[in-house]
């Protein structure tokens, strides 16, 4: 009861030094209770969707991943819906026209598929849709030429009843009359919907009124779903052709594929919480080390009057519990509030989450308390261990931390050797001829510099801190010496202040490094291999032959290449089959992307009855030049193709790709199974660039979901992916560098704290106020600078790694950022000053007599 009145008493007296690492914690464990109650949200919103939408019993076509791309969803024969009509137990069958193949446009011609990535799906309107939504606005679509639209999206693009759109599929274009607004029940899941009738969806949409995509039976009264399975797979002489899903198998396969999804955004985000909680553990131990150095002379004392030392270990760790305690229940109060952050994120995305449907499992706040009190009990055992070796002498001495002056020789010896092992994985990693085993080593290699730069932070603190003293603090003079020697005169808390910066840093450093390499091995090599002077793709979706159609009548075109993708088994000489994607073009394609051909000629390949292969292709199965191979086209029949060409590996573009001229897979095809056209490239007539891009872009003007792009266009297309996916990071890692700021405060605050007399000394020598706070300012700079050195130094070591690794994948050219490496650096100064604001002003107010007389 004593020690935990004691440390009840500590706790509170030092409750503005422990604010800080309770914000870590805090941060550290709303990062990881946000995401379960946000995933676990989403998972039971969905299931709820999926339980609405899912009939008794679905048929629906075996699902073929092989199957060839033609536009056009898999389906079934209309005539199969009398059949099921039949079966016993079957109260009623309702067959749907679904395809998310299609673009719609409004009336200005601007395209309302959802930014998200999320689909655009459209379908016929029946009974069953009524489960999941309402229509609020006007009625159902009543015949051809009349649609509803999902309320989300009628909303963010501010259409209503009366409005037309425009609907571009494969099958052919079509306009259609809003006739309708129709409200989800539960949640929109982010796509935009479109509801048609029935006989529009079947010609429109899968271009045959003979098909249906699939069909929802409901169960007669005493017929159970999994009997009514039973049935209808007797029925269908054993449903080899098509999949039968009671509701429940429908929920779980649709919540595998939504699981997916959630699973990588759930672990990432997880992924950056605990770098965050790494960061936040230097913070706290840097705390807990200098209270326990700061109340030498208390615990002194108590260990004069008769104290043990398991009371004293107690003391500071129950202090430890009450923190994480404390940082924990706030923690999971700020994951509930980051919850909701991220479902208003999702919503403005167009996926609609109702706040009220806020899922927070028992076991969340349970992590959460785990995550927080075990990470700052861990974090506080080294200080507390350290508070029982205090003596009862030491009360008799003066109170204070002394200065650590030297790191320890055995701790700079295992720094050193887990460098050492650290760097030579690393090159390891860079000389590895596989990118599996070269993966494994980058690793090891992340790992071991990591920890061995955390361990030898101290050593390098004395060399490092001394530069960029020379630099950056001397010019100050006697001000910037002290700052100088006061970041000097504990290497082991500088070490570890600048080590939590170090981390965050190394990362963005890395990422940096790669992205840049990325995008500058990408753009290399399109200047070296594409020919073509435009790049016309439609996005998330092939060309429609109508599309395709009206591309062709540009003008100032010297030849356009056809290309696409053709799903077929090819059978090796070694006797082995192979599903593989054979990419079918033009013979122009040659021209257009000049890949090298380490034996025979790459135009041979495009003749009659004639491919290529890649090298790695041809030295795994021992093809040879002039072999030919049995290529079977997926739904047409079998090929013999020679062997004319055998490409090298050394590209990033089309790596790995078989070539053979359209023509071919369209003599092998039947004209409904022949792939649409995927992408097309064209070549300008000679210098006439700008007519035919104004030509091109006129042709497809109709089209919002056609891009017409030069080269310049398509390079500033990859660095805007890269740039996205680099920027998301980044925003995740600011929780890590915010918590490794924090963590500069907490030291400079307690070193203030810690040197009150010292201060108090150097304002009576005549140091001003103005002097003083430069001073905290300079030292809180310098170890910002410090670690931010590390950091980026490490971070490039990194990048310039893995560079080497995404070499073997075609992606050979080193770039570091350095704009974004110099920037962040200077920002770390930046960082250093703000955070010494609030200890420079508070060293700056100090009374200098009753500074001098702190005990």
């Amino acid at each position: 009861m004593t020690v935990l009145k004691t440390s009840m008493r500590n706790f509170l007296a030092h409750k503005g030094r422990m604010a800080l690492s309770a914000v870590a914690v805090l941060l550290s464990v709303a990062f990881v209770c946000g995401t379960l109650v946000f995933t676990d949200t989403m998972n039971a919103t969905f299931d709820k969707l999926f339980a609405s939408t899912a009939a008794d019993v679905s048929v629906a076509p075996h699902k073929d991943d092989k199957a060839q791309e033609t536009g056009k969803p898999q389906t079934v024969p209309a005539s199969l819906e009398g059949r099921l009509a039949k079966v016993r137990g079957v109260a009623k069958v309702e067959p749907h026209a679904t395809s998310q193949q299609l673009t719609v446009a409004d009336s200005k011609n601007e395209s309302i598929s959802p930014d998200s990535g999320a689909p655009t799906v459209g379908t016929n309107w029946d009974e069953s849709q009524k489960k999941s939504v309402e229509i609020t606005t006007g009625h159902e679509p009543h015949g051809a030429g009349e649609a509803v639209l999902d309320a989300d999206t009628a909303d963010k693009h501010h259409l209503k009843a009366g409005d037309t759109l425009r609907v571009i599929a494969a099958p052919g274009d079509f306009t259609v009359k809003i006739v309708g607004i129709a409200t989800y029940k539960t949640t929109n899941p982010g796509a935009a919907v479109v509801y048609f009738d029935t006989a529009t969806a079947q010609a429109k949409l899968l271009g045959s009124a003979g098909e249906y995509s699939s069909f929802g039976l409901t169960a007669a009264q005493g017929t159970s779903n999994e009997q009514l399975k039973q049935n209808v797979t007797e029925a269908l002489d054993g449903a080899a052709a098509y999949t039968v899903h009671t509701a429940a198998e429908t929920k779980e396969e649709n919540k595998k594929d939504l699981g997916s999804f959630l699973d990588v955004m759930k672990y990432a985000l997880l992924g950056f919480a605990g770098i965050a909680v790494l960061v936040g553990v230097f913070l706290i131990v840097n705390t807990f080390s200098m209270l326990v150095a700061q109340r030498t002379r208390e615990i002194g004392l108590m260990r004069a009057i008769g104290s043990s030392r398991p009371q004293i270990l107690r003391s500071v760790l129950v202090e430890a519990v009450l923190l994480g305690i404390t940082g924990s229940v706030l923690g999971i109060g700020g994951g509930v509030a980051l919850a909701v952050g991220l479902m208003k994120l999702m919503g403005s995305m167009g996926m609609k989450l109702d706040t009220s449907e806020l899922t927070i499992k028992a076991a969340t706040p349970i992590v959460g308390l785990l995550i927080g009190v075990v990470v700052t009990l861990l974090s506080a055992l080294l200080p507390a261990i350290k508070a029982t070796r205090i003596s009862p002498m030491s009360a008799l001495r003066d109170a204070g931390n002394p200065a650590d002056g030297k790191a320890g020789k055995v701790r700079a010896a295992i720094g050193l050797l887990l460098t050492a092992g650290g760097a030579a994985a690393l090159l390891a990693a860079a000389g590895a001829k596989s990118a599996s085993a070269g993966a494994g080593m980058l690793g090891l290699g992340v790992l071991l510099s990591l920890i061995g730069f955390v361990v030898v932070g101290p050593l390098l603190a004395g060399f490092v801190v001394r530069v960029l003293s020379v630099v950056v603090l001397r010019v100050f003079g006697s001000v910037g010496r002290l700052a100088e020697r006061n970041a000097l005169r504990n290497p082991r808390r500088t070490g570890a202040t600048a080590s939590a910066l170090m981390i965050g840093l190394a990362l963005v450093a890395g990422l940096s490094v790669v992205g840049s390499s990325m995008v500058a091995s990408a753009t290399d090599q399109l200047d070296k291999s594409v020919g073509a002077d435009f790049i016309i793709t439609a996005d998330n979706a092939p060309l429609t032959p109508a599309a395709v159609k009206s591309i062709e009548s540009a003008g100032h075109v010297a030849h356009f290449t056809h290309y696409t993708g053709v799903q077929a088994k090819v059978v090796t000489p070694d006797g082995k089959s192979v599903t593989d994607r054979l990419t079918a073009a033009d013979p122009t394609y040659a021209e257009d992307l000049r890949i090298d051909a380490v034996q025979g000629k790459l135009a041979e390949a495009y003749g009659k009855d004639a491919m290529s292969v890649p090298e790695g292709f041809a030295k795994d199965h021992g093809v040879k030049l002039g072999d030919k191979l049995t290529v079977t086209m997926i739904g047409g029949r079998e090929a013999k193709l020679t062997v004319n060409a055998i490409t090298s590996d050394d590209t990033s573009f089309d790596k790995g790709a078989m070539y053979m001229n359209i023509a071919t897979a369209r003599s092998y095809l039947p004209a409904d199974k022949m792939p649409l056209t995927a992408m097309m490239l064209a070549k300008a007539d000679g210098g006439q660039a700008k007519e035919a891009a104004a030509s091109l872009k006129a042709a497809v003007k109709d089209y919002p979901q056609i891009k017409v792009r030069d080269q310049a266009d398509y390079k500033e297309l990859i660095k805007g992916q890269v740039d996205q996916l680099l920027n998301m990071i980044y925003g995740l890692l600011a929780l890590a560098i915010i918590v490794a700021v924090l963590g500069v405060v907490n030291t400079l605050a307690l070193s203030v704290v810690e040197r009150t007399r010292e201060i108090g000394l150097l304002r009576a020598i005549g140091l001003s106020r103005r002097q003083m706070r430069r001073m905290i300012r300079l030292e809180s700079v310098v170890i910002a600078l410090f670690g931010a050195l590390l950091g980026l130094g490490l971070g490039m070591a990194w990048g310039a790694t893995s560079q080497k690794l995404l070499a073997l994948q075609g992606l050979g050219v080193l770039d570091i950022p350095w704009p974004t490496i110099i920037s962040v650096f200077a920002g770390s100064a930046v960082v250093g000053l703000l955070a010494a604001l609030v200890p420079a002003f508070r060293a700056g107010r100090m009374n200098v007599l009753k500074a001098i007389a702190t005990d």
